[in-house]
């Protein structure tokens, strides 16, 4: 088996999804790329060619669930091998949850937590077939915490931090590992969407770099060992 790593990111064309990328591809991971914006992500995968590793580009609407498993199995069917999955693909969400209507309920937890099931169910037997494998889904300090006015969106984080924890138990006995990152507030294009309403100051916020940083390290642990929880806050703390 080759000893190059290789790593599927969703949510890979902005934000911490894309932070990511860069950042493996700065430490030779080869790349395949998962998002709904073939011209972002495109770019991305331009950067990322540039220190030296193989990109591929796959346009998958996390959305639609009932597609998702049988498309991320058919994407990592053709990788010589998968090391490393990050699921940073999510979106944020504000409202009372006296306000908040069921179809926003319901495409929040799709997108925050059943699309992340359904990327790990189409991954899982290729990593348990290699006995090795890291799967790190991008929480927040939503799941550990809860904010008046973020209710579904803490609810999706909370969920989140469940699902990974129960799969880390399940799949210990293959070699799996799963960690759950929760950074604080991260300056991405989330604080600028239509479901958003905050008026934070950005400029001291968390750097999508710096939590990129963090999941290269937590992935890179040695094999023997692992990082089942990070919470990592802005120095100003938590917000």
């Amino acid at each position: 088996m080759t000893t190059a790593q290789y790593a599927l990111i969703t949510g890979a064309s902005s934000g911490i999804g894309k932070a990511t990328a860069l950042a493996f591809a700065k430490a030779g991971i080869h790349l395949t790329l998962v998002g709904r914006n073939p011209e972002k992500l495109e770019t991305v995968a331009e950067q990322a060619r540039l220190s030296g590793v193989t990109v591929g580009v796959h346009i998958v609407d996390l959305s639609e669930l009932s597609q998702v498993r049988e498309k991320i199995a058919a994407i990592v069917a053709e990788l010589p091998k998968l090391d490393i999955v990050v699921n940073s693909a999510g979106m944020g969400y504000t409202n009372g949850l006296l306000e908040t209507p069921l179809a926003d309920w319901q495409r929040v937890l799709d997108l925050n937590i059943t699309s992340v099931l359904q990327v790990i169910q189409g991954v899982l037997p290729k990593l348990r077939s290699q006995q090795q494998g890291t799967i790190i889904n991008l929480s927040s300090i939503a799941a550990h915490q809860a904010f008046p006015n973020w209710g579904l969106y803490c609810v999706s984080k909370f969920g989140l931090l469940a699902l990974t924890k129960t799969l880390a138990a399940e799949e210990r006995s293959y070699g799996i590992r799963a960690i759950s990152l929760s950074p604080g507030s991260v300056n991405t294009e989330l604080w600028d969407t239509d479901s958003v309403d905050a008026d934070f100051d950005r400029s001291a916020m968390l750097t999508p770099e710096v939590v990129a940083d963090s999941i290269l390290y937590a992935a890179q642990m040695p094999q023997g060992a692992v990082i089942e929880e990070l919470v990592l806050l802005p120095n100003a703390g938590t917000f």
